[in-house]
């Protein structure tokens, strides 16, 4: 059991136990992710350790999403599962983190009596201190304070043998769109920019260490602004610094092999942003670009301020600044107020626009939006077949789109063996991304580790949702064995 000692100079000082084990799960988005990953990094400094499963631990960390109805359900499920654990071992701790503790707070202590810790995002750092203070018999506490005065950002700190072949970098956090389906501007705050300095330096740590890729987060990463770098190419209010972001990064960090960034509004995706995906030779050949909807309706009952028409010059715009570049998009259906024309129109734009993939949701009503004052009129079973057409008109054109692929050789980064990976007949699954995102999967003898590598592969088959490739065999030699290190190999693609 870990305890509190009176220190020399009067100050309470923790004595950590000669084990102490985390289990961190995660729900929701990207941004999800690099927290968790924060989080992870903040306890291990303070001599915690991973573990795979809420039972080996002596503390529990569910990182949320409230963005969705059902991640919230999600949470709820798997807080509740842990009521039998807790008591049966009334010195673990329970932490809730992310945006379900912001939007909650204290309701959330008073709702669920096991849990012990309610941490918001801008309360990542404190989250050891919290721990000790349950660990010493304080009652249970939450901290949800945004960073409005003095906004700081999590720095990575890459660590020996965790390095990803895809880090992930935050360019700001915060929302100031106020869409009316969002609970963002809620549970994240106000928009605010992170220094450019930070970006690229942190940036360069990553690719130092190994990463080959950077993936920029943000909720609306293209309205990111610095006055440090060069003001906007116009007065439109629309314009951003992201491009010249874009192109700092790129200068500064030779040694990137790619860059990606999640996710823009479409209403900064102006024509600077299009002539960086054309001059930059490392951005991504492919965006993710949230539309909603096809309906301008729709599109001003849920305050996205552009209409159908200047989505699709937009999106156009940057699908022609590479010629292989793809699209994909999230899509809201059964919105307050959608008709079947509505629906209508938004397969119809799928269609125009080309989208070689999307994200698609039913609408649910999320707590302290605009839209719950809009009356949520369309029936369930409507939601779930407009959801399913959806569905169905995406996947005649991801499918068209990844056929055409076969033949042709890409590079793929490889993240790491696939989720299907089995070792079955001395053979190992790796899965890995193109330069335009599609996933990649080839098969190799299991001596050959193809973690953390770029190696060109040539499509033979397409799956419903990814590839299938094939490396040369006259060049499996070059791969790096397992446990060896991939750089300076031949079949890593210099640049």
């Amino acid at each position: 059991m870990k305890t509190w000692a009176r220190a020399s100079n009067e100050k309470l000082r923790y004595d950590a136990p000669v084990v102490s084990r985390y289990y961190l799960e995660t729900f929701g988005c990207q941004m999800n992710v690099h927290d968790s990953d924060r989080m992870g990094e903040v306890l291990r400094a303070h001599g915690w350790t991973a573990v795979d499963s809420a039972e080996d631990a002596e503390l529990v960390v569910f990182n949320t999403c409230s963005v969705r109805e059902k991640a919230e359900q999600k949470l709820r499920s798997e807080v509740g599962k842990l009521a039998p654990l807790k008591a049966a071992r009334p010195d673990l701790v329970i932490a809730v983190a992310g945006c379900v503790a912001q939007q909650e707070g204290e309701k959330l202590l008073k709702r669920v009596a096991h849990i012990d810790i309610v941490v918001g995002p801008d309360n990542i750092l404190e989250l050891p201190k919290l721990v000790q203070e349950q660990l010493a018999g304080a009652p249970p506490r939450a901290r949800t304070e945004f960073d409005l005065v003095e906004t700081s950002f999590l720095s990575a700190s890459p660590e020996a043998g965790r390095t990803p072949a895809s880090a992930m970098v935050t360019t700001m956090k915060g929302c100031d769109e106020r869409c009316s389906f969002c609970i963002v501007p809620y549970t994240r705050g106000p928009e605010r920019y992170r220094p450019a300095a930070e970006i690229v330096n942190e940036v360069a740590k990553w690719v130092s260490s190994g990463a080959q890729e950077v993936l920029l987060l943000g909720q609306t990463v293209d309205s990111y602004r610095d006055e440090s770098l060069p003001p906007p190419e116009s007065d439109n209010p629309d314009e951003s610094q992201f491009p010249s972001l874009l192109r700092v990064i790129a200068e500064s960090v030779p040694g990137l092999k790619r860059l990606r960034y999640t996710s823009p509004h479409p209403r900064h995706a102006t024509a600077s942003l299009a002539r960086a995906h054309a001059e930059v030779g490392i951005l991504a050949h492919h965006i993710h670009l949230p539309v909603q909807s096809g309906s301008n309706r729709v599109l001003k009952r849920m305050i996205r301020r552009y209409t159908r028409e200047e989505f699709v010059i937009r999106a156009r715009r940057l699908l022609a600044a590479q010629p292989d570049m793809t699209m994909s998009t999230d899509i809201i259906v059964g919105f307050p107020g959608e008709t079947d024309e509505d629906f209508e129109a938004t397969l119809s734009l799928i269609r125009e626009v080309g989208f070689t993939a999307l994200f698609g949701f039913k609408y649910s009503p999320r707590p302290y939006t605009p839209a719950l004052h809009l009356v949520d009129d369309v029936p369930e079973s409507v939601k779930a077949q407009r959801l399913a057409r959806l569905f169905e008109t995406i996947e005649l054109q991801g499918a068209a789109h990844l056929q055409g692929l076969i033949g042709r050789q890409e590079w793929v980064l490889f993240e790491g063996a696939s989720k299907t990976d089995k070792n079955v007949g001395g053979l190992r699954r790796f899965q890995g991304r193109t330069l335009r995102n599609e996933i990649v999967h080839v098969q190799i003898p299991s001596e050959y580790d193809l973690t953390n590598v770029m190696a060109l592969a040539t499509i033979a088959r397409a799956n419903k949702h990814s590839l299938e490739g094939e490396l040369e065999g006259d060049r499996m030699e070059t791969l790096p064995r397992r446990m060896r290190t991939s750089r300076s190999l031949p079949l890593v693609r210099q640049t």
